[in-house]
């Protein structure tokens, strides 16, 4: 499969165009994401059999947090993460 890079929080959503908020992906898997939360996502994936890291993308979640939360702006995005971290409990 072709690699992609997705976003992790989609742009849709207020996720900006950072190396945090992008992460690899095979091109179907970005498709059919589509503007999809993350967790939404992971719901999706698990689903259809298959077996996400979650741990990983609450990591990654939390980088991004950081880096907003650094940078300022992005309101959305912000909200979205927050939301996210919510429904992804560590562990």
């Amino acid at each position: 499969m072709t690699p992609t890079t997705d976003h992790l929080i989609p742009k849709l959503r207020g996720g900006p165009s950072w190396l945090t908020n992008e992460v690899a992906a095979c091109r179907r898997c970005n498709a059919d994401r589509g503007h999809q939360a993350p967790s939404d996502w992971l719901a999706e994936c698990e689903g259809r059999g298959w077996e996400p890291d979650r741990s990983a993308t609450r990591a990654l979640l939390v980088a991004l947090d950081a880096e907003l939360r650094v940078r300022g702006g992005h309101r959305a995005a912000r909200t979205a993460v927050d939301a996210q971290l919510r429904r992804l409990p560590p562990g």
